[in-house]
């Protein structure tokens, strides 16, 4: 029989950590979908992708090269993004909120996966083994990241289409510079300012868990 060496283990830790964030990413952008359907667009429903099939969402950099390179880096975060569920604002019954409705439905399930997570650890902890205890912080740990992450104002991520919705239609300018240079902020915030976010994750974290 063979042995675990570190090496294996990071790895294993790496891909499951990877694993996690598809999933949650996935419960995410499904989110979307179904915000739209709710409020009249069918959109999402007709393009199949009101699914939890992973095949569905899977964008090659946002789930796979983001999240591999984000989980090697110090800090021990991953995050990443899954293809956009299309949906049409026109059809939205609530035109002047509709838009910051679908986008808030993505972060606030992940926030919501995270809460289920923590109560389960606060109340129940006691029947689970370390390994499982350990999967269940990092789904909390995992979702917390992507409610924060996916709340700043930078398209495409959700809190810019919260804050466009917001701006009156003398600052639309503003909107257009953002998504013109989206890629370039993406990347820096997400190598050179996101550990200053670390804190409030951390506080938001504990904050769930408790003393579990």
């Amino acid at each position: 029989m063979g042995e675990f060496t570190m090496q294996d283990i990071g790895l294993i830790q790496v891909i499951f950590s990877v694993a996690v964030l598809i999933f949650s990413v996935v419960a995410h952008e499904v989110s979307h979908g179904y915000m739209a359907q709710y409020l009249g667009d069918p959109t999402a429903r007709l393009a199949g992708r009101l699914t939890l099939n992973p095949v569905k969402h899977l964008d090659p950099i946002g789930s796979l090269l983001v999240p591999f390179i984000t989980s090697l880096l110090p800090g021990g975060f991953v995050f990443g993004w899954a293809k956009p569920v299309p949906y049409n604002p026109y059809n939205l019954r609530d035109q002047k909120w509709g838009d910051a409705k679908v986008a808030l439905a993505g972060p606030l399930t992940n926030f919501g996966i995270a809460v289920l997570f923590a109560l389960i650890l606060r109340f129940g902890a006691q029947n689970f083994s370390p390994d499982m205890l350990g999967i269940m912080q990092l789904i909390i740990l995992i979702n917390i990241v992507l409610t924060i992450f996916n709340l700043i104002p930078i398209p495409p991520l959700d809190g810019s289409k919260v804050l466009f919705n917001a701006l009156p239609l003398r600052y639309r300018y503003v909107e257009e510079y953002f998504q013109r240079y989206a890629l370039v902020f993406i990347l820096v915030f997400a190598f050179f300012l996101w550990r200053f976010f670390l804190p409030l994750i951390y506080l938001i974290y504990f904050l769930l868990i408790g003393s579990s």
